[in-house]
């Protein structure tokens, strides 16, 4: 997939567990991980606007093109594809 989604730098500045986001957006710490390993097809609007409102980012900071894909960012990625 070209997007890649990428939740755990915020969530390391942030020193927040990833259970803890999920509570506070509303979400299952399940349905978080499966985006978090890129194993989401999709994200609604309203998912992308609370990570950013609780990670306190942007919705570019949490995603990018899989060529724009900074080096740290790519080998997470690739490593949550395999």
């Amino acid at each position: 997939m070209p997007i890649i989604v990428d939740i755990d730098v915020m969530l390391a500045k942030r020193k927040m567990p990833v259970g803890v986001l999920a509570e506070r957006i509303g979400i299952t710490a399940a349905n978080l991980s499966v985006l978090k390993n890129g194993r989401a097809k999709a994200i609604r609007f309203a998912t992308l606007a609370a990570l950013c409102e609780e990670l306190d980012c942007q919705p570019g900071d949490l995603r990018w093109h899989d060529d724009e894909v900074p080096p740290a960012a790519r080998d997470t990625a690739a490593h949550a594809r395999t």
